[in-house]
């Protein structure tokens, strides 16, 4: 099958099945997969153009709800963080979509860019799970421990049944700091913090075109000590809602760059496709979350983002 806008020739289940597949594994860890999509399209596909970007972006809005969904349901959604992260990246997607158009719009210059990104994501995870030190984030690893091994026990309880304490529940909210309760601990950090960086997130999310959520999900782990078990939800609401913003914003400067010859909007038919495998993919990956230890997410993220980084890096030279 022939895609007109990206000028990719494939068979349609070939996307359907790479996007279940990344989906699965790492939806669990809250990223919607968008970041290991990217790099499938531009080195395997030969999608190059910056239309790339915004076609990622709407593999995002297709896939996404699902996992939302699931994550909703077993009542480990967190709002406040949700709506946090996402006016703080909302503004950084914006100016990613220009910076991506006018100053990466080359190939090899957007696989550095994305190589660096992905390998300092994968240092980051690295240090989290071998630090030591630091109150909020071995407590943190406790209650993730926990969790997973009282999941494990209750296999044979409805699965509509949830106990009070896996549910992710507000204890204050304010413009300056923002805790939930969790397993019987308090998880809490500064907003205004958390607005700052993802405000810069939402810069590189929106020039890689990933929606910021494959970038702040180890931030909440690695800086803000959040278990992986409470952050999933609220990253993949703010990645589907700054995709939207980053989809129509490409969408409408589309127009303006015309002139270069450059493919801008994105593909909906191939980011449909991507999408539908997504959607399913996610929405497994979210259910089965909660019967896989932490340090397997974190691993598998880990070992998939620097094994990419370092080819995408080594290829500048």
């Amino acid at each position: 099958m022939y895609f007109e806008v990206s000028g990719v020739t494939v068979s349609p289940i070939i996307p359907f099945l790479v996007a279940f597949f990344v989906s699965l594994f790492v939806s669990s860890a809250g990223v919607s997969g968008a970041f290991l999509l990217l790099p499938f399209q531009v080195s395997v596909l030969g999608f190059t153009s910056p239309a790339v970007s915004p076609t990622n972006l709407f593999y995002n809005i297709v896939a996404i709800p699902s996992g939302v969904y699931r994550y909703m349901r077993e009542k480990r959604m967190a709002w406040p963080l949700a709506w946090v992260i996402i006016i703080g990246t909302l503004p950084g997607i914006f100016i990613g979509a220009v910076l991506r158009i006018r100053y990466l719009p080359d190939p090899k210059n957007f696989k550095f860019f994305a190589g660096c990104v992905l390998l300092y994501i994968g240092l980051r995870l690295v240090y989290a799970m071998i630090k030591k030190n630091g109150l909020t984030i071995e407590k943190a690893k406790t209650v993730e421990e926990r969790f997973y091994a009282e999941k494990n026990k209750e296999n044979t309880a409805p699965e509509n049944k949830t106990n009070p304490m896996q549910a992710v529940r507000t204890v204050k909210f304010s413009f300056k700091r923002y805790s939930y309760s969790f397993y019987g601990e308090i998880f809490a950090f500064n907003t205004i913090g958390l607005l700052l960086l993802s405000f810069i997130v939402g810069i590189v999310g929106g020039t890689y075109g990933i929606g910021g959520g494959a970038i702040i999900a180890p931030f909440l782990v690695a800086f803000f000590g959040l278990p992986i078990y409470t952050i999933a939800g609220a990253t993949l609401m703010a990645t589907f809602v700054t995709s939207i913003a980053g989809v129509v914003f490409y969408v409408g400067i589309a127009p303006l760059f015309a002139h270069t010859g450059l493919a801008i909007a994105p593909d909906w038919t191939l980011g449909a496709l991507f999408g539908a495998g997504g959607f399913l993919g996610i929405y497994c990956g979210a259910r089965l979350q909660k019967y896989l230890p932490a340090k397997i997410i974190k691993i598998i993220l880990i070992l998939t983002m620097t094994l990419i980084a370092i080819r995408y890096i080594s290829a500048i030279f």
